[in-house]
């Protein structure tokens, strides 16, 4: 499948998504995010797929924001579809996908493009990477997410502080704030998340999936996380990758897992 907003590259069982408009510092427009939305659900279904990379061209930004010129003369109904629209196609999908998705976060993650970040799995960031939600600064929130999971990360009082400022963070104070997992330069990010990536890639691709599951549903109010936990818990003994998986342990071997 080709795309005019991105550049997805497979290496094994590891995909890279690339946002591809270095010229407008990859911001999420429309077009990009139904792009991210097909590439995504593509992924998903490749078996030999088992971990994906979001990140963006160049060195200046992950994602420098939303496309601000297509809904500037938006009205009332029109700024709450497109926060439904673009939270359902996109940000929900990827943190509800049954394969981790990490961000390499390089350089600028603001507005949208923070909320992208926080929608993956986990985050590693590159030194100058830079974090903020900057939407109060233009008169509206974050409609992505923003609201919701920057707390989840990072706890409540930051998050007010970070969104009722609009300022940016540093690579430093997001480590500190528990909002990225671990810094690489600009250089390696992408060989140091592919090595994470391997380690995950090793593991039971079903086991994995469970574990998103499980994990997600301790943040929804309306779950009961540890009633998720039971049950993802008790569907993977029904799975091959639980046979092979706890056959290679008694023959302390290593275990060899079919796929997804």
């Amino acid at each position: 499948m080709s795309y005019n907003n991105l550049i997805v590259e497979l290496d094994d069982n590891i995909a890279v998504v690339v946002i591809n408009r270095p010229k407008k510092l990859n911001a999420l427009n429309t077009a990009t995010i139904k792009e991210l939305h097909l590439a995504f659900k593509s992924l998903e279904k490749n078996k030999k797929v088992r971990v994906i990379i979001l990140t963006g061209a160049g060195e200046k930004a992950f994602v420098a924001g939303a496309d601000i010129s297509e809904f500037s003369h938006f009205n009332t109904k029109q700024g709450g579809q497109l926060a439904a629209q673009g939270q359902e196609l996109l940000f929900d999908f990827i943190e509800n996908l049954d394969k981790p998705v990490i961000a390499a976060v390089n350089g600028f993650a603001l507005g949208g493009g923070l909320e992208l970040a926080m929608s993956c799995h986990f985050r590693i960031a590159s030194h100058n990477a830079r974090m903020g939600l900057p939407e109060v600064s233009l008169g509206v929130i974050p409609g992505y997410g923003g609201t919701q999971r920057l707390p989840q990360l990072i706890g409540k009082g930051r998050a007010m502080e970070m969104i009722m400022t609009g300022g940016m963070i540093d690579v430093e104070r997001a480590i500190e704030f528990g909002l990225v997992n671990h810094i690489a330069s600009s250089e390696e990010l992408i060989d140091f998340c592919k090595e994470i990536a391997k380690k995950i890639a090793k593991n039971s691709p079903k086991a994995v999936s469970q574990a998103i599951k499980a994990i997600n549903a301790g943040f929804k109010n309306e779950v009961d996380g540890f009633e998720v936990e039971i049950e993802a818990f008790g569907q993977c003994f029904g799975t091959d990758d639980f046979k092979e998986g706890t056959s290679a342990f008694l023959e302390k071997r290593k275990a060899s897992f079919p796929g997804s």
